[in-house]
């Protein structure tokens, strides 16, 4: 889409030429808008260019206290909305379950096959392993001062 505009616009929303500060990008969760501040008073011109699938599906939403909404509200990171703070929350919980359903079907998978060979590792083997190994990441730490 062309920039409905006096000025000449590209279509990838750069401004061409010496107007390219009359420009502002807008970052939106449908993509990105190029708005033309056109200061001879002419309207605002917008252009629109999606960066990333248009967002089509709901979450429902939560009723939490108002108490609980402020301190969620507090830890946003500057220009962090509380949708997008949610967004990346729950897609977190996600991949956090998605990774634990995977190490437990792994460990199903490794008990499954110990008991068709037969064999087994000894517990105290393998924590005697482990102490080595953190043993041995102890070592290369720097010495603190006392």
């Amino acid at each position: 889409m062309f920039c409905t505009c006096s000025r000449i616009c590209s279509t990838d929303g750069a401004a061409l030429g010496k107007d390219a500060a009359q420009f502002r990008q807008v970052r939106t969760q449908a993509g990105e808008f190029l708005v033309h501040v056109d200061a001879g008073g002419g309207r605002p011109a917008l252009q629109l260019r999606y960066t990333e699938r248009v967002k089509t599906a709901t979450i429902p939403s939560v009723r939490v206290e108002p108490d609980f909404r402020a301190e969620v509200e507090a830890v946003l990171a500057d220009g962090e909305t509380l949708s997008e703070f949610v967004e990346a929350s729950i897609r977190a919980n996600v991949e956090r379950r998605r990774v634990q359903a995977e190490f437990i079907a792994r460990g199903l998978r490794s008990r499954d096959e110990a008991r068709r060979t037969g064999e087994y590792v000894d517990a105290d083997v393998v924590l005697e392993g482990l102490q080595r190994k953190l043993d041995a990441a102890r070592a290369r730490l720097p010495k603190k001062r006392q």
